[in-house]
């Protein structure tokens, strides 16, 4: 890939245009996104922004750049004293724990670590210089130990978000305070106050402000001149308007090509918020759903668009996921029990069929031209990735059919390619686990049993009590039972020529679907420091199934389960595979 010429486009939020990506250097890519404030846990917003990067970051790898990633932790701020202040905490010890719960939720999600991931408390020097800087250049000055940057002396500002200086909104991290020469002034460096953390400075103890950390990191580790900067919409103005007045006012060839940011999360149609209490954390999701199911939701949107997080929506998602997971481990062990035949299928020339060639193109060159087309995730894993699993399990019906020895082969040699080309764009999508795809299966079962307040145990028992309805001819109890569990998110697979039922989740039906993942979110103070993960098992088995059920297409689950007919044909499965619409 990297030896293809691909014409990459992005959206610049300066120029508000889509644009052809060229690196100020070839080969190599400098870009820094703004990282998390850690003084909680991280919500679903913080997932959608860096997932998204991620996303970037990996296909950037792909392309065949060479990529310098930079994504920063905020561990002194306003936020973090006070929550500190609330739980009797030292600030520098709760910043601490919540950057490592941050980069547990990350490696969850899949995300890559990025090349650097510094601190403010561990640039203090370079931000100290920075803002001497600004000041040589007559662009800051002193009042009491604070020090402000004059919006007035840059005359540019606003060209980002294309605000006026007299929309400013004083208190949106721009503090009010009547001795500065410009409302819209903002604090570079603030005096140190009793109690709270503070460095020493040729302008008295304090802190930096908010916004300076940003330029003074990103210009240590890329220099002042890069290629990207991300972060989320909400950060366009103030937080990115203030960086590129200070970096400027710093450096005078200070200069960011592209300037890239995600859209907002709402919940249910309203803007997510803490304020509303419709906001949930990564771990409150990840404790009921997969986190693959997370970033397979998020990827299913473009990531500028406004992005609506629902129960409805997420369920989808994890189905979508399990269906993909299924698929992988039924090809692999389809694979693995016909070893010998492919190796055959080698030695006599077998090939790939045509439909499964055209197939693996198609893949190949639609992960090439919607990534490239801004990061265009939607129409890859509603379209072409799910033609491919489609054929994938032609290929296993071939397979598991007496067929003529040629077919055979040829059905082995085309799952072959199609497994390997799914794979890798799974593996750019980051949607490829580092664990088996069994013990993938296994973990997202384990979530649905949550989901529905069952255990293993109860629903063998409630597969028993059907078989045995069936048995009597009570089709009524029957249907029942499986209703009943369908309801919960638990589907029943009788598996074509066996007595023996197996269980997979499902889309639970919307009346029994909760409002939120979790509890709603407690205060700061009543959250608990450090709750315990879901246990994540090292070996389990996959879920028996003669085929995997293709994920649901529709916006809303379907709310009544298929009714259970009263008697099959011998060797029929009740609940065949639906492949993708």
């Amino acid at each position: 890939m990297a030896n293809e010429k691909v014409e990459f486009q992005v959206y610049n939020s300066m120029t508000r245009q889509k644009e052809l990506f060229i690196p100020k250097e070839p080969g190599k890519v400098k870009m820094y996104v703004c990282g998390v404030t850690s003084y909680d846990y991280s919500h679903i917003g913080h997932a959608r922004a860096y997932v998204a990067f991620d996303l970037l970051y990996r296909y950037l790898k792909y392309l065949g750049y060479e990529v310098m990633y930079v994504r920063n932790f905020t561990d002194v701020d306003d936020k973090i004293i006070r929550r500190a202040n609330e739980l009797g905490e030292d600030p520098t010890a709760l910043s601490g724990r919540y950057c490592q719960e941050f980069l547990k939720d990350m490696d969850d999600l899949q995300c890559l670590q990025p090349t650097h991931q510094p601190r403010v408390t561990e640039h203090m020097e370079q931000i100290k210089e920075m803002i001497a800087k600004i000041m040589a250049n007559g662009c800051a000055y002193t009042i009491n130990g604070d020090v402000y940057f004059s919006v007035d002396s840059f005359p540019e500002y606003g060209r980002l978000s294309g605000r006026k200086l007299e929309d400013n909104r004083a208190g949106e991290r721009v503090e009010v305070d009547s001795r500065k020469k410009n409302p819209a002034d903002f604090a570079l460096w603030k005096s140190a106050k009793p109690g709270e953390p503070s460095w020493e400075s040729p302008w008295g103890p304090g802190r930096p402000g908010w916004h300076i950390e940003c330029s003074a990191m990103s210009a240590h580790y890329l220099t002042h001149s890069f290629d990207i900067h991300g972060g989320g919409m909400d950060l366009t103005f103030p937080h990115h308007e203030n960086e590129i007045a200070q970096s400027c006012a710093a450096c005078r060839e200070s200069n960011i090509s592209y300037w890239m940011h995600n859209g907002f999360v709402n919940i249910d149609d309203e803007k997510m918020s803490k304020s509303l209490g419709n906001f949930f954390t990564i771990r409150e999701v990840t404790r009921l759903y997969h986190p693959l199911a997370l970033r397979y939701f998020l990827l299913g949107n473009h990531y500028r668009s406004p992005v609506n997080y629902s129960i409805a929506q997420i369920e989808i998602a994890s189905e979508s996921v399990f269906y993909i997971y299924q698929t992988l481990l039924d090809s692999e062990e389809a694979l693995s029990a016909f070893q010998q035949g492919t190796e055959t299928a080698k030695n006599a020339k077998g090939r790939v069929t045509p439909q499964a060639q055209e197939c693996i193109n198609k893949l190949r060159n639609e992960l090439k031209t919607k990534l490239s087309d801004d990061l265009h995730t939607p129409t890859i894993l509603n379209a072409a990735l799910q033609e491919a699993l489609k054929l994938m399990n032609s290929c296993l019906t071939i397979l598991k059919k007496k067929q003529q020895k040629q077919q055979h082969l040829s059905a082995s040699l085309s799952l072959t390619e199609l497994l390997k080309e799914v794979k890798a764009v799974l593996d750019v999508l980051g949607l490829l686990a580092g664990s088996t795809c069994a013990e993938v299966l296994q973990q997202f079962k384990e979530r649905a049993l949550k989901r529905a307040e069952l255990t293993e145990e109860d629903v063998l028992h409630a597969i028993e009590e059907r078989a045995l309805a069936r048995k009597n001819k009570d089709f009524a109890r029957s249907d029942q039972i499986r209703t009943d569990l369908a309801a919960k998110g638990i589907s029943l697979m009788d598996i074509t020529g066996t007595t023996e039922t197996a269980w997979r989740p499902c889309v639970r039906s919307i009346q029994e679907q909760p409002a939120a993942p979790a509890q709603p979110k407690k205060s700061a103070a009543a959250v608990q420091e450090q709750p315990a993960a879901p246990a994540q098992p090292k070996k389990s088995a996959a879920a028996v199934q003669e085929q995997p059920v293709a994920p649901s297409q529709q916006k809303q689950p379907s709310a009544a389960p298929q009714q259970e007919q009263p008697a099959a044909a011998p060797g029929q499965q009740e609940h065949p595979t639906v492949p993708p619409q």
